[in-house]
């Protein structure tokens, strides 16, 4: 009893530490403010703010991966804290391109991906009966800070402008994460709920010398790519195609992508893992079009294919996790996701940058969602055929048997 207690402490503090590092999914609402303040700035160049700090989490769960699973995940998320919470402090006095590159993008998307890879290998650790919920429920965590946020940062934006918003919020989270890094560690040897390595679990060399890698590296890509686009640009596709105020749009989205993680986890334990990616690749492909033709269908469509494109998006984040400790074991699953995790990083670099050019180009999102909704089409014909490739493995076993 001690044991399941202590487990369901550990998530709740990884679902918070998971909010807190959420706030850079609020992204659209500090680049619009940022765009105002700074006017020989471009929606692109600020974009790639945004992309550099999502591209920095597979790097940071990289190298924060092994520690991890040797150490556990105590120090890490402390360290994830400080570097998230500095990162937006210092964003505050940013006053080039470069300077804003470097603090949002690279030091507060590096404590991103430290406490995020942590928080999640870590829940996949202690709830190996019930990794899709578990993932999905840390996943969340990391959904809801837009939710959160969003409405917090615009209302401090209104009242104290930008800058102060982003020492305010820095120092805030700062303190929320590292006052939750205490209740992160790994699961203990002599307990139940203990992942052991066994001889099915492979470090991070054995996992990259597998085709079967990656396959489900590109699907993931294809996976990560329409959502990372969607909330980037929030605000601006909001405004594009006049379907509501930005920072409403951004909760509404940030809130699909948090039931997302949840709902998509959920039926992933009971239905498998591959068919609910085929499923979430449909409604994600469905959302982008609908939103594509807005301006013919109406708001109401518009919204109902974000949230679409969102709740897929967080049903995508919240399967992974479980779907490479199935693959690879349990054990090296803070490393080993890491690896995985480049798939989201290249996502983000991809989507949020192709969005910003062709908006700019052409005026409207129409050609970056088509393109999005060609790999959402691949993204299932390649899940389908994984899906046949892994099943005609497993028929000569079970025959045997």
């Amino acid at each position: 009893m001690k044991q399941q207690k202590n487990r369901w402490v550990i998530l709740v503090a990884a679902i918070i530490t998971n909010l807190a590092l959420g706030a850079g999914y609020a992204w659209s609402v500090f680049q619009t403010a940022l765009l105002e303040q700074n006017t020989a700035w471009s929606l692109s160049e600020t974009s790639l703010a945004f992309s550099i700090s999502f591209a920095m989490v597979p790097v940071a769960m990289i190298i924060c991966g092994p520690i991890v699973d040797k150490y556990g995940g105590q120090k890490v998320v402390l360290i994830s804290g400080i570097l998230f919470g500095i990162g937006m402090f210092l964003t505050s006095y940013a006053n080039s391109i470069i300077m804003l590159y470097l603090t949002y993008g690279v030091i507060l998307g590096f404590g991103i991906g430290a406490g995020y890879g942590t928080a999640t290998a870590l829940t996949v650790k202690w709830f190996p009966d019930k990794k899709g919920l578990a993932g999905g429920l840390t996943a969340a965590g990391f959904g809801s800070g837009a939710i959160i946020l969003a409405p917090i940062a615009t209302s401090m934006i209104g009242s104290m402008g930008i800058n102060m918003t982003f020492r305010v919020l820095g120092a805030v989270l700062l303190v929320v994460i590292c006052a939750a890094s205490f209740l992160m560690e790994n699961p203990p040897v002599n307990e139940n709920a203990t992942v052991v390595a066994n001889d099915t679990d492979k470090n991070y060399k054995e996992m990259l010398r597998e085709s079967n890698f990656w396959i489900l590296w590109v699907i993931y890509t294809f996976a990560a790519t329409s959502g990372m686009m969607v909330i980037g640009h929030a605000a601006n596709i909001a405004s594009t195609y006049s379907i509501g105020t930005g920072a409403v749009v951004v909760m509404i989205v940030g809130l699909a992508n948090t039931l997302g993680r949840i709902f998509w986890g959920t039926v992933s334990d009971k239905v498998g893992r591959y068919k609910t990616l085929v499923l979430m690749f449909i409604v994600s492909a469905v959302g982008l079009m609908l939103v594509n033709f807005t301006d013919r269908l109406g708001a109401v469509a518009g919204i109902v294919g974000l949230v679409g494109i969102a709740l897929s998006f967080g049903g995508f984040l919240g399967s992974f996790p479980g779907i490479t400790a199935e693959n690879w074991g349990a054990s090296k699953s803070a490393s080993n996701y890491g690896w995985m995790f480049i798939a989201y990083g290249i996502a983000a670099v991809f989507g949020p940058s192709l969005a910003s050019m062709i908006r700019e180009a052409t005026g409207s999102y129409s050609l970056a969602f088509i393109i999005s909704t060609v790999m959402a089409v691949f993204g299932i014909v390649l899940t389908m055929w994984y899906m046949k490739r892994i099943s005609q493995k497993e028929t000569p076993a079970v025959e045997v048997k």
